[in-house]
């Protein structure tokens, strides 16, 4: 099967997508080896790696530059384009179109703009119709933001049914943890929902019980990352052994190789 296949696979097995997110090769490479059948990225992770802000359309060129490297992973990989770096359709459908060309099977296409505000719903629609058109193959996960930014939750029912509509292979809707709000999502699509995983929300086997069919990890791991960097770098500075397994400079060395 090709990457575009699996991927789309990866939704309807028995278990749900348990979706790790990178944020450059390495973390991308390490995770593909730890047995993770895809991988996705996380725009936050991206963004401050850039030393930029996410969420406001400012890293385009940052994000096609990891996904030529990303491209070359055994594994399917699914990247976050924010809110498609362009409200004109053509465009986000070629952004698209060069993401496929270098090996990338799927993306995430939020309906928030300048972590702030909402699109018109049709009009997002509109840029999800105009990749699955120029692009069908790609896997478009659909994402609205209502219950991540606290706007207007009442319409996320009706944004995920027609971003369905308009041809989203997949939903996500992050922040959404309440258990009866997710049975309602997952009664009413079609398309498998993605739900944000939570440290203090409802565990995988939950989310599976509930009938979420893919589960990501946002930038909880590039977070966890920087926070591990600091307590080991404070453990050496103290005088204290870092704690816990890191991989060697070799194992890093074999996961550059081409």
């Amino acid at each position: 099967m090709t990457k575009f296949e699996v991927l789309r696979a990866l939704h309807h097995g028995e278990k749900p997508l348990v979706l790790p997110n990178a944020w450059d090769f390495g973390s991308a490479a390490m995770l593909a080896e730890a047995g993770f059948p895809a991988v996705g990225t996380t725009s936050l992770g991206v963004a401050a790696a850039a030393g930029l802000p996410d969420g406001t359309a400012a890293t385009r060129d940052e994000t096609l530059s990891l996904a030529r490297r990303l491209g070359r992973l055994p594994i399917p990989v699914t990247v976050d384009i924010e809110g498609g770096f362009s409200t004109d359709p053509g465009e986000v459908a070629q952004f698209c179109a060069e993401l496929a060309a270098v090996g990338i099977a799927g993306i995430n296409l939020e309906d928030s703009r300048s972590n702030a505000a909402l699109a018109d719903p049709d009009r997002h629609g509109e840029l999800i119709a105009a990749v699955k058109s120029r692009v069908p193959e790609l896997f478009v996960n659909a994402r609205t933001d209502t219950y991540w930014l606290g706007i207007d939750t009442d319409s996320t029912l009706d944004r995920v049914l027609h971003y369905e509509k308009c041809g989203a292979d997949g939903v996500f809707v992050p922040g959404v943890t309440d258990p009866d709000r997710i049975r309602a999502l997952t009664t009413a699509l079609t398309a498998p929902l993605n739900a944000l995983f939570s440290p203090t929300g409802p565990t995988v086997a939950d989310l599976a019980e509930l009938g979420v069919r893919r589960v990501s990890t946002g930038s909880l791991l590039y977070r966890a990352a920087l926070a591990a960097a600091v307590h080991t770098a404070e453990s050496v500075a103290h005088g204290q052994r870092p704690v816990g397994e890191i991989p060697s400079y070799a194992t890093i060395q074999r996961l550059l190789e081409p």
